[in-house]
């Protein structure tokens, strides 16, 4: 099988005496609760402080802010959530997947959550709907799953004439398991031959090319993502909501909350602005070409 036949979707207690001081002092502390690593929404949190600035406030200023990073151990989010109910945080602003906000809403009904996710909150039931959320919970959603079918129609475009079609998703993540049954959905509606394979931890992920391998595929293997960030550190294609514009949004709502505002008052954002980034360098590298319709429709090629 040649390598362009086939595409694969890709879809801190520390601060506790800081945080302390500044509750007596009468600074707001806001929990910030992530699945993920710091290293992986590096990027974007300028974007979520920006959100919280336009609202009034700095942080170190006139907020501060208590960091709890899962680091990918979804087991760990529960604890994590109970603790920054513990440090009695004014509000908690949940960065990073649905698995993290039912982590959040299930420890407290009292403390405002304001989350940015990439799946739709009625469904899983964090909130009772988009436009009254309702509770203590309200935030900001890039729909991942109705764009996972883009980004097929995408990968066909780029391995024409039936070429194999591979998707990387995590177990552990509700979204994920979404996006794969929609794209599973999606693809068997169109006769398009896919390959799902589960991957939840950064070994496990290493784990499924030798898998792939075993289905006579090159290592170097187009890839398509979700986050323009991928495609920016070599991936060939990106295609979803601006996760930027949402952590400023969610920002934004965080810094509304702490001047007074109820999450129930403040429906769920729905991301505007996606975007279709192309990486030409990592499409030379592979040697393979990009559809002259496909370029036609990014925002941005990276030459």
């Amino acid at each position: 099988m040649k390598r362009r036949e086939f595409i694969t979707l890709l879809g801190a207690a520390a601060a506790w005496p800081f945080a302390a001081r500044a509750q007596q002092a009468g600074m707001p502390v806001v929990g910030f609760l992530s699945a993920l690593g710091p290293g992986e929404l590096a990027f974007i949190m300028p974007a979520f402080r920006d959100g919280l600035s336009s609202a009034g406030f700095v942080e170190g200023r006139n907020v501060t802010i208590e960091y709890r990073w899962a680091e990918g151990d979804y087991q760990r989010l529960a604890d994590l959530s109970a603790d920054l109910v513990n440090r009695k945080v004014a509000v908690i602003a949940v960065m990073s997947g649905t698995a993290a906000a039912l982590a959040a809403k299930a420890a407290t009904t009292t403390i405002p959550i304001i989350f940015a996710i990439g799946g739709d909150p009625v469904a899983p039931g964090l909130v009772t709907s988009l436009n009254h959320p309702a509770g203590n919970i309200t935030g900001v959603s890039f729909y991942n799953s109705p764009v996972a079918t883009k980004r097929l129609e995408l990968a066909r475009e780029l391995a024409p004439g039936g070429g194999t079609i591979a998707m990387l998703v995590n177990p552990d993540n509700p979204v994920s398991i979404m996006e794969g049954k929609v794209v599973r959905e999606a693809a068997a509606a169109v006769g398009q031959p896919l390959l799902i394979f589960s991957a939840s931890s950064d070994r496990q992920m290493d784990d499924a090319f030798p898998a792939i391998r075993e289905h006579r595929v090159s290592y170097a293997v187009p890839t398509i993502f979700a986050n323009r960030e991928q495609a920016e550190a070599g991936g060939l294609i990106s295609y979803g909501a601006s996760r930027t514009d949402a952590y400023r949004q969610a920002g934004t709502y965080v810094g509304r909350v702490l001047n007074g505002e109820k999450p129930a008052d403040l429906p769920v954002n729905l991301s505007a602005k996606f975007e279709l980034i192309v990486n030409s360098k990592t499409a030379q590298s592979l040697g393979i070409g990009i559809p002259a319709s496909v370029l036609a429709r990014a925002d941005e090629v990276i030459e």
